[in-house]
């Protein structure tokens, strides 16, 4: 396969796809997440992704929901996101990037002054997330140095700086003489209104992952005394009050996320979940009494939550998922009563991986609505039903439903009882179709009914006549934390089974044909991916993305290494443990599919040599394989025109070694 597709028939056909998709919408909103509301629910405002074409990342500008239709509400041409109203409602706080590409930091919309944000006080680094305090007297500021690791759903990598003019002889480095660089670190920042002033909160050698406010006069975060990304598996909950003073609350043998205090700060809520990527919490809801150090667990109805929000002192908003459920509901503190709001098979997130939205005062909750036949919405939900705001549909989404087919819900019984769920979209027709496996990442993470099951991939491949089968097997959130924690030391053991018997469901249904089976998956599913065809000859072809081939090497490589001993159960120093039986490179000589080996060169998650090993050990045993790897890519492959290129390698592999016609 040539290192340079653009001039072939093939690049061009993936070409017009996605000009025809995203074409319409180019200069306008096609995707939105972190929606806000006023606490009466009179206003909104949603960050909307927006593409000026097939070239580079989207930028972003927040837009408010007028008259059915979005309103873009940030400066034409800037990057903005992140927009949070303060309690009163008069005041938009929001993110953007205006002096320094990739450093963001605070800007304020006052009211009738739209268009004329002014820029608060810059803080080294740039800012991940803003929160206002309960009397909106502060801004809470989590801010990331701009050589801060960047999670695995975040593309992995650092925080970048815009271009400089340093020599390019200059080496890269990791580390020095005194521990972590400085611009390694996250912290808290405080910006008060009346003086219009800037000072740090938190202290140093503290790493602040994500906080919350826990009344007016203290902070509620996630800490730990260290900034690499690994460090965050084994962070702690703690207080942080306004003179810098830090008290730990509570630890975890999982992980700890969503930190969100009681206006009053006499209680804090919690997610207590088993994690595979930072900021991809699905878990237990847990209260806590800071005082006492008393801690409840409250029971959502089997929902891992994913969102949490005060309404008041007495009522905590959550969201989450249930099975293939996205819900939202309402726990009241004092009989621990819960009310749902709703709970539906369409993913309710946006641009999250996991449900995501924001209550009003009265208990009515904005979030994103989509699912794989819907163009995401903006939607008001209550006991009174549900209100369209706004939607992102244009004839590029009706172009995209005439071609992309459609989705259900499937079941089907591992070998060992265990029920698995899972999502199969089909082109129009009768079955048997050539069935290509997609598998998530995590592997604490799961597929909903969403636009694209996110994954371009999906409606392109089914455009071509494939049959695509998105499973949640063990290990998926949503399904409670004991069925989350049944891959914690047995990654690639039982878990291989419950893609197995989904192929043998979908052929005995005639859905799919056992002679044409592909898989394809990124960062977990790219290592099950590349797992899988070492231990089933049954393969046609297989697109491991972002990959872990050798538990060994990963050890050593990457920078949550020790995540993937913990959740191996291995010791890569002790011959015999999964660091070794466990990996696929050392099983290649098994294979007999051919493997489309794909990742980026600044990955620090799945380092590279991840997939290079996986080709080399492959081509060693006579079993074709291509690697190609993108120098300006990290975890997965994101901006254009690389994933044109992508997504034409992608079909290609498909089309040549298991057609679909």
């Amino acid at each position: 396969m040539s290192a340079d597709l653009r001039a072939t028939p093939r690049y061009r056909k993936v070409e017009e796809h996605l000009r025809a998709l995203h074409g319409p919408a180019f200069g306008r909103a096609f995707g939105l997440r972190e929606a806000d509301v006023t606490r009466d629910g009179a206003r909104t405002v949603v960050t909307g992704d927006i593409m000026d074409g097939l070239e580079g990342p989207p930028r972003t500008a927040l837009f408010t929901a007028a008259d059915g239709a979005l309103r873009q509400i940030s400066a034409v041409g800037g990057t903005a996101r992140s927009g949070r109203f303060s309690p009163d409602g008069h005041t938009l706080a929001f993110l953007a990037d205006r002096a320094e590409k990739g450093s963001f930091q605070l800007h304020l919309l006052r009211d009738g002054r739209l268009g004329e944000a002014e820029a608060a006080p810059a803080v080294p680094g740039t800012v991940e997330y803003l929160h206002w305090s309960p009397d909106g007297l502060r801004i809470l500021l989590g801010v990331a140095g701009l050589g801060a690791d960047l999670s695995g759903g975040q593309g992995s990598g650092t925080n970048r700086t815009s271009a400089g003019e340093a020599a390019a002889w200059l080496p890269s480095t990791d580390g020095d003489v005194n521990g972590d660089s400085d611009d390694a670190w996250r912290g808290l920042w405080l910006y008060t209104l009346s003086t219009g002033t800037v000072e740090r909160l938190s202290p140093e050698g503290l790493n602040c992952w994500e906080a919350g406010w826990c009344g007016p006069e203290r902070v509620a975060a996630i800490t730990s005394d260290a900034p690499g990304e690994d460090d965050w598996y084994a962070a702690s909950l703690g207080l942080i009050g306004l003179d810098g003073a830090v008290r730990r609350v509570l630890g975890s043998k999982v992980q700890l996320g969503l930190p969100v205090g009681s206006p009053d700060g006499t209680l804090l809520a919690v997610a207590e979940a088993v994690c595979s990527d930072r900021w991809v919490v699905a878990g237990d809801l847990l209260v806590v009494d800071p005082a006492s150090g008393g801690t409840r667990r409250i029971d959502t109805g089997g929902t891992d939550v994913t969102r949490l929000q005060w309404i008041d002192t007495e009522r905590i908003g959550y969201l989450g998922v249930r099975g293939l459920h996205s819900v939202a509901g309402v726990v009241r503190i004092g009989d621990e009563s819960v009310s749902e709001v709703f709970s539906t098979t369409e993913a309710r997130g946006g641009g999250t991986f996991h449900p995501d939205g924001v209550f009003t005062a009265d208990g009515e909750v904005v979030t994103i609505k989509e699912s794989y036949v819907l163009p995401q919405q903006l939607v008001l939900s209550g006991a009174d039903g549900e209100r369209v705001l706004a939607s992102v549909a244009h004839p590029g989404t009706d172009y995209l439903l005439s071609v992309g087919g459609s989705a259900r819900p499937v079941e089907w019984d591992a070998p060992d009882g265990t029920r698995i769920e899972g999502i199969v979209c089909t082109p129009p027709g009768d079955g048997p179709f050539p069935l290509v496996v997609n598998i998530h990442g995590g592997p604490v993470w799961g597929f909903r009914d969403s636009w694209s099951m996110k994954a371009a991939w999906v409606p392109l491949l089914v455009s071509r006549g494939y049959a695509v089968l998105n499973p949640n097997p063990r290990g998926s959130s949503g399904r409670g934390q004991a069925f989350a924690g049944l891959v914690v030391g047995d990654m690639g053991g039982a878990d291989t089974y419950d893609y197995l018997s989904g192929i043998d469901a979908l052929v005995e249904r005639g859905i799919a044909d056992a002679s044409r089976v592909g898989l394809i998956g990124g960062s977990y599913g790219g290592f099950m991916s590349s797992w899988l065809v070492t231990q089933d000859t049954r393969f046609a072809a297989a697109v491991p993305i972002s990959p872990v081939t050798d538990w060994y090497s990963q050890s050593f490589t990457s920078n949550i290494a020790g995540w993937g001993n913990r959740f191996l159960d291995a010791d890569p120093e002790q011959h015999g443990t999964r660091a070794h039986t466990r990996s696929p490179v050392l099983h290649a000589s098994k294979a007999r599919t051919p493997c489309l080996n794909v990742a980026g060169a600044l990955d620090n998650c799945t380092p590279p040599g991840q997939a290079q090993e996986f080709h080399q050990a492959l081509r060693a045993h006579g079993v074709p394989s291509t690697l190609v790897i993108y120098p300006q890519e990290g975890h997965g492959v994101r901006t254009y025109p690389a994933q044109i290129d992508f997504l034409t390698r992608v079909t290609d592999w498909f089309e040549r070694h298991m057609p679909a016609v």
